[in-house]
């Protein structure tokens, strides 16, 4: 990304290595290389290969640099030990100014760590998010904190985060609430024409159907969490025969062993594989309800209207809930129907979730990054 610019231009890099990362980094990796005063060199982990490439296609973003360390079966330890000894190799070669990293999966926590040791400025984009709990979820809760005591510059998506930060001894000029990215990365790709090209997705528009769009991966979900999951849409699939159920199945095989026998013989449930991340965020326009475990959507879908049930006990977004658009609902079969029904049923219920007010941001959060990170390296912008 950063070849053609002059010598002397401060090096910003960018780390990640999954697919929620990449779509958080990707507005500001584009902010970063339209703004000129600044050269972005964007390095790969590939903790996650297949689906961080799809992102990286979507919004144009070449690596610089790919690690590539994926590999079946690792551990949490063996990434992190991979993530340090490779990328410090990188760090030495190329001599970054600051390094930037996004969120809270291993690569962000062994990045930080690397970079810190090459008295290296680190930027922690999408800081100060908090569950309370160091299990819940893991690993991420633990490596958020890590890095919070690294960073040198922390971009917190709201008030809350910051005042997280603050509680935790994090001097307040060092942070800066600007959003979050997620909301700029969406609002870019729904505004670009995108088909649903799985085959089972075809008809969706037809007939005026509800949808329910279920997403479920968290490890701390898996087993009995998730077979009462799996339980609770097919009874939610029975009930209410007009509804369209679709699941984009997790590539984990202990999920798709939990769930997956219990709506196989459904034929108001849809089952697919991961999409693309354009093609995913239009399926989100598309749905009526989102029932999910994962952190992302606590924030992508209330942007578009859509209330989020979450299937979880906690959350580090509680700003979602507090604003109404999303709802803790854990992972007992029962709650998880009646809430579900509930929202079908009721259309006062429906409404007062959907037209909430999202508390993530309104899509300018790349460009106060880079505003601050030009701050940061003490260089003007060029116009």
């Amino acid at each position: 990304m950063s070849a053609d610019l002059p010598s002397g231009v401060p090096k910003v890099m960018v780390i990640y290595g999954t697919r929620p990362e990449a779509i958080k980094v990707a507005p500001v990796i584009k902010a970063l290389d339209e703004d000129g005063a600044l050269s972005p060199i964007v390095v790969v982990t590939a903790q996650h290969r297949e689906m961080l490439d799809q992102v990286n296609e979507v919004f144009g973003i070449a690596p610089d640099v790919d690690l590539n360390l994926m590999a079946h079966g690792q551990t949490l330890n063996d990434i992190a030990g991979s993530v340090i000894t490779k990328l410090d190799a990188v760090l030495v070669e190329h001599k970054p100014d600051a390094v930037l990293v996004q969120g809270d999966t291993t690569t962000v926590m062994g990045a930080a760590i690397a970079a810190f040791n090459r008295e290296i400025p680190v930027i922690h984009l999408e800081a100060g998010l908090r569950s309370g709990d160091m299990s819940s979820p893991f690993p991420e809760e633990a490596n958020r904190k890590i890095v919070s005591q690294i960073a040198r510059v922390h971009l917190a998506p709201t008030d809350v985060s910051r005042e997280n930060l603050l509680r935790e001894g994090v001097r307040r000029e060092n942070i800066h609430v600007i959003g979050n990215t997620v909301i700029d990365a969406l609002q870019w790709a729904v505004s670009r024409p995108e088909k649903l090209t799985a085959s089972e997705l075809r008809g969706l528009d037809e007939g005026g159907r509800r949808v329910l769009l279920v997403t479920t991966h968290r490890r701390e979900n898996l087993g009995e969490n998730m077979v009462r999951i799996g339980n609770a849409m097919r009874r939610l699939a029975i009930s209410y025969p007009h509804l369209v159920i679709v699941w984009p199945a997790h590539r984990n095989p202990k999920v798709r062993a939990s769930i997956a026998p219990q709506i196989g013989d459904l034929d108001n449930v849809i089952s697919i594989e991961p999409v693309g991340y354009g093609e995913f965020s239009h399926l989100i326009a598309r749905s009526d309800i989102v029932l999910t475990d994962s952190g992302g959507l606590q924030e992508e879908a209330p942007s578009l209207g859509k209330p989020v049930l979450v299937l979880r006990e906690n959350t580090e977004r509680p700003e979602a809930v507090a604003a109404g658009t999303a709802k803790l609902i854990g992972t007992a079969e029962d709650r998880i129907v009646a809430e579900v029904a509930q929202l079908l049923d009721e259309e006062s219920a429906y409404a007062a979730m959907a037209n909430a007010s999202n508390p993530y941001g309104d899509g300018q959060s790349a460009e106060r990054s880079v505003s601050i990170i030009r701050d940061l390296l003490s260089v003007a912008q060029k116009q």
